[in-house]
């Protein structure tokens, strides 16, 4: 067809008088179309529309193959085709889109070119600096519509849905055991593999997942973060003080199912329970008597010690 608008600045034609002012945008830099949630602004509608997606959670376009939905049409076309023709010259992974791969590159290069202009942490894209921000802003643009629990991210907001629905996606080779989460999994396999990756550079002792390292380390540093808003107890993890509190409140939540004796704490109902089963799990390497719980041990091989 005869392409009879040209723009002023490249000799490149148009067809459509508008598509020739869209175009001219790339010189005079005009981005009219705003966000009215996070001030983006943009140079033409399409790009907008696509963009409010984001915040709404929106994804129309849906393969009908597999379950997966997208925010954009040329995203559904990518992942229908399957093709991947741009790879990295370092570990040949694929990837979809220039950009993306323009992304992943940074894993090797340390590059983090995005920075948080109230904190200056660094990002190696500008999503993840975007989700950043709403630490300081409190922005969470995703909610749930069974509980209204908001989340700052999309895909922690896909991950809860999963209490609701009972879905288990990852699923432990060795025990078939299941998980909400990939990261629950991954943390979950070091009970088979034996692996600690987190060592405490004090005393060495190691850990398998990073935060029992983090809380660990305050056994070193004195730290007590947490503080009671009753008697103002300090403690070095939230799960102990949460369990303080009920001595304030009075609340027991754990309760038996032989005598209806209740418990503030679910190892005490553990211990309590024995007394019902004749269970007892410890023993003394020296003569073999069997005990309950752990303290009657220690206290009954204080009698070989001395």
């Amino acid at each position: 067809m005869e392409r009879l608008y040209p723009c002023d600045v490249f000799l490149k034609t148009f067809r459509d008088k508008s598509n020739v002012k869209v175009y001219q945008r790339v010189h005079t830099g005009e981005r009219p179309y705003s966000c009215d949630v996070c001030n983006k602004t943009f140079s033409n509608i399409g790009d907008w529309k696509v963009h409010l997606l984001v915040h709404t959670g929106e994804s129309p376009y849906s393969c009908d193959v597999f379950s997966k939905t997208f925010s954009k049409k040329s995203s559904l076309k990518v992942h229908q085709r399957g093709e991947c023709p741009y790879s990295c010259d370092v570990c040949n992974k694929t990837f979809s889109g220039k950009y993306k791969l323009k992304e992943h590159k940074r894993v090797h290069t340390g590059e983090c070119p995005y920075s948080c202009d109230v904190c200056n942490k660094t990002f190696s894209n500008k999503g993840n600096l975007n989700v950043h921000a709403r630490l300081h802003t409190g922005e969470r643009p995703y909610h749930c519509e069974l509980c209204n629990k908001t989340f700052s991210r999309k895909g922690d907001l896909k991950v809860h849905l999963r209490v609701h629905t009972g879905e288990s996606p990852y699923s432990c080779d060795v025990c078939s055991k299941t998980f909400s989460t990939k990261r629950s999994l991954k943390i979950h396999q070091r009970v088979h593999t034996g692996e600690c990756p987190y060592s405490c550079d004090v005393c060495n002792k190691t850990f398998n997942i990073k935060g029992n390292l983090k809380v660990h380390q305050r056994v070193h540093t004195g730290e007590r973060p947490y503080i009671c808003d009753v008697c103002n107890k300090t403690f070095s993890k939230k799960s102990s003080m949460k369990v303080h509190q009920r001595v304030h409140t009075g609340e027991r939540p754990y309760r038996c199912d032989v005598c209806n004796k209740t418990f503030r704490v679910l190892g005490n109902l553990k211990k309590h329970r024995r007394l019902h089963t004749g269970e007892r799990p410890y023993s003394c390497d020296v003569c073999n008597k069997t005990f309950s719980n752990k303290s009657s041990l220690r206290k009954h091989q204080s009698l070989h010690t001395g």
